[in-house]
């Protein structure tokens, strides 16, 4: 069910009179730091990945040995992993407000979701396997005559 116009002013007001009230809460509700710790998160990440491709380099370039060339080498890679998971999670955090859709007048900040929901209403599984499912579903497309 979609918010009506009146509900949609009425939400616009209440978000206005909060940040007015408390603009730290209303950004904090807005995730504007949530996104930039986010930012600073994945260029960190991307900093430290190309920090571990250089030690993997220098492993290869190095004539100390065998036993200094695998250390060097190994710490690089648990580098570069280190930096790639610090990138990578960070990128997939729900830093991010949601977009309105459908509101051509939507203004960065806060945004008023259609219906009220984040998301689609996710479906019930009923704990079968994918196989059983399918047959299922053939079975009654072939009751139906399709």
């Amino acid at each position: 069910m979609e918010l009506s116009e009146e509900e949609l002013r009425l939400l616009e007001q209440m978000e206005r009179a909060l940040v007015e009230e408390d603009p730290k809460l209303a950004s904090t509700l807005r995730g504007t730091s949530f996104q930039r710790a986010a930012r600073r998160r994945m260029i960190l990440g991307g900093v430290i990945l190309a920090a571990g491709v250089g030690l993997l380099i220098l492993a290869v370039l190095l004539d100390q040995g065998v036993v200094v060339q695998t250390i060097v080498g190994v710490l690089g890679f648990v580098v570069m992993l280190g930096g790639a998971i610090l990138a990578l999670t960070s990128a997939r955090s729900p830093g991010a407000a949601p977009v309105a859709k459908g509101r051509p007048h939507s203004r960065p900040g806060f945004s008023v979701i259609d219906g009220g929901r984040a998301h689609r209403p996710s479906r019930q599984r009923n704990g079968s396997p994918f196989m059983e499912r399918m047959e299922e579903r053939w079975r009654r497309r072939r009751e139906r005559g399709f």
